[in-house]
């Protein structure tokens, strides 16, 4: 179930340039809350619930073949200046997705 939040023009910009005023938290500033991989900072984690069914099936056995299956722990280490490509820690071992494929990842935040 993906939850719709209406926002004024001047929240969706300061969303979008990262900005965020201190009285005014973001979705994924709550720990379990479900969100999608792609809206958590460095240094944050989560446990993987699912992927988007969105997701072309073959991108999603892939991403469940490197490790993001429900359950798994997933940690972002790095983002490129831009925001692409990503570099996660799950089962181990680093690995680079880009947002779009991150973006179809369901995680709820554990730390």
């Amino acid at each position: 179930m993906v939850a719709v939040v209406r926002m004024s023009m001047a929240s969706m910009v300061s969303a979008r340039s990262g900005a965020r005023r201190k009285d005014d938290p973001s979705p994924t500033a709550e720990s379990g809350r479900d969100t999608c991989l792609a809206e958590l900072r460095p240094g944050m984690s989560g446990e993987v619930t699912g992927i988007d069914e969105s997701v072309e099936p073959s991108t999603a056995r892939r991403l469940f073949d490197l490790g993001f299956a429900p359950g798994a722990e997933v940690a972002v280490l790095r983002k490129a200046p831009l925001g692409d490509p990503v570099v996660l820690r799950v089962a181990e071992y680093e690995v680079a997705l880009r947002k779009a494929q991150t973006a179809g990842i369901r995680v709820r935040r554990t730390a």
